[in-house]
């Protein structure tokens, strides 16, 4: 068994894939915060596949690390070379794997801040990357204003200190840029938040207001900030996935990645230093990504949510389960026919009805292995960027909010801790505590889990998404998630 890095990749057997370039003639021209699973499966993979045709050499990627769990990939990274295999599973249980090798470095923000602002700071720099998740951009879901409140943002905004948050590293590198007479680099966002270019202008631009306020203004008016659609589901990293990655090639990966074959990135084609020739690896660089933003956050993102809190209280584990169950099935499509589709604007080159079918079969790819527990996590996060602004909007429009309402209250039983079987369910979520407590309290108060403002707004006064959610409430206390769901799918009389 060999572990792989630089020295071992050349011994790799012919089944497995590896980088057809010179990975020592690679130069960084992008740094990425956020290397996860995704990161890797995603935007590292298209530029993989523009080097192996000869192309963006110069636009290597630099990782960062800005979070205390970041060390074990700092580890790993370091160990392996920033090499690592990427596994695409297929419905019909194929494996396609190959070695990725676009990532060249890893530098792990906490132990030397200084070398992270350097190297965004350093000429060969034009792109600064980002998947920091939905919760990364430290803003308020209702008022969408930048929390100044944060404890790691006062203590970056205090004179002299040594950033540690992205928004801290970031400005100062784009400060030091400035004073060096350097053109800004360009920050592209690929998370999923509507709009996500448009947010990071607002959120970095705020952070950096309350630092210097002349600062605050330059970003706002000389960094490009470019829209974004990104999508391929990539399930968390097991241990059978390491083991085998062992078995076929002999290879010791200690982070390899795992994702289904479809993918899609749609960019807003708005940069200040240049870009990889992203078209000519499938990437769509368009005017307006709105449309695709929306398509993707409110059918499949909202989608995820529908299914998860049901599928789990049913006693479903993976997300191809919960897919597969007709009632599931049919209660994804009603909601994105009925709910989501009419808030949605016509999407260039985008048949939607085969797209919504799609998504149900992606959904149901058993061997990609998506867990329903990593949909259901961090739902604080994600409800009110994915799903609540679909109910306000049906509100505002007379539409129907039947099964919009009713994942709400799916969340809300999930958040009692406990499945129909009994048996404990592990909350992940940063305000697991408040959840937890509010999801305690309604089978007194029907809605005391909406009842908080800075997750809900005032939903919970609107008589008609009351009504709906505190009925689908009792019937998920009174029967179950499938009864529940039996209501909703039923024929209207």
């Amino acid at each position: 068994m060999q572990d792989l890095n630089n020295k071992t990749i050349a011994a790799a057997p012919m089944s497995l894939t590896t980088p057809q370039y010179d990975r020592t003639a690679l130069t960084s021209g992008i740094v990425h915060f956020g290397v996860g699973g995704f990161h890797r499966a995603h935007q590292a993979m298209y530029l993989d596949r523009l080097m192996n045709a000869g192309h963006a050499l110069e636009w290597a990627i630099t990782g960062i690390g800005v979070l205390p769990a970041d060390a074990r990939m700092k580890q790993v990274m370091d160990k392996q070379d920033c090499l690592y295999t990427l596994t695409v599973k297929n419905p019909d249980g194929s494996r396609d794997s190959r070695v990725i090798g676009s990532i060249i470095e890893y530098l792990y923000a906490p132990e030397d801040p200084e070398a992270v602002i350097e190297k965004m700071a350093s000429a060969p720099i034009r792109i600064v990357s980002l998947t920091v998740t939905e919760g990364g951009y430290n803003f308020h879901h209702l008022t969408g204003e930048f929390n100044a409140e944060n404890p790691d943002v006062i203590h970056d905004l205090k004179p002299g200190a040594a950033p540690r948050t992205v928004f801290g590293l970031v400005t100062e590198a784009l400060a030091r840029r400035r004073a060096r007479g350097l053109e800004p680099f360009t920050v592209m966002s690929c998370d999923n938040i509507q709009g996500n270019g448009d947010v990071a202008r607002k959120m970095f631009a705020a952070f950096a207001t309350l630092k210097n306020p002349e600062m605050g203004a330059w970003i706002t008016g000389h960094v490009p900030f470019p829209n974004s659609m990104v999508d391929r589901i990539t399930p968390a990293t097991a241990d059978s996935d390491r083991s085998a990655i062992a078995e076929e090639f002999g290879s010791n990966d200690e982070w390899p990645v795992v994702c289904e074959p479809f993918e899609q990135w749609v960019l807003e084609d708005h940069f200040s230093l240049g870009r990889p020739p992203f078209d000519q690896a499938g990437v769509q660089l368009v005017r307006d990504v709105e449309p695709y933003e929306l398509m993707k956050l409110r059918l499949l993102n909202a989608s995820h949510q529908g299914m998860c809190y049901f599928g789990y209280l049913a006693g479903y584990r993976y997300a191809h389960e919960a897919a597969r169950d007709p009632i599931i099935a049919q209660f994804l499509l009603d909601y994105m026919d009925k709910e989501a589709s009419p808030t949605l604007h016509p999407v260039p080159g985008v048949d939607l009805e085969a797209y919504k079918h799609t998504l149900i079969e992606r959904f149901s790819n058993e061997h990609v292995r998506d867990t329903l527990a990593r949909l259901c996590a961090e739902s604080s996060d994600r409800i009110p960027k994915w799903l609540l602004p679909v109910i306000r909007e049906n509100l505002e429009q007379g539409g129907d909010i039947h099964r919009s309402a009713a994942i709400v209250a799916s969340w809300a039983r999930y958040a009692e801790g406990v499945d129909e079987q009994g048996h404990p369910i592990d909350v992940v979520d940063r305000l697991k505590e408040p959840l937890m407590a509010a999801a305690a309290m309604q089978y007194d108060d029907p809605l005391a889990f909406v009842s908080n403002p800075d997750i809900f707004g005032a939903l919970k006064t609107d008589k008609r998404f009351a009504a709906a959610y505190t009925q689908a409430l009792h019937d998920l206390h009174s029967g179950g998630a499938r009864a529940a769901l039996e209501h909703l799918t039923l024929p209207a009389k």
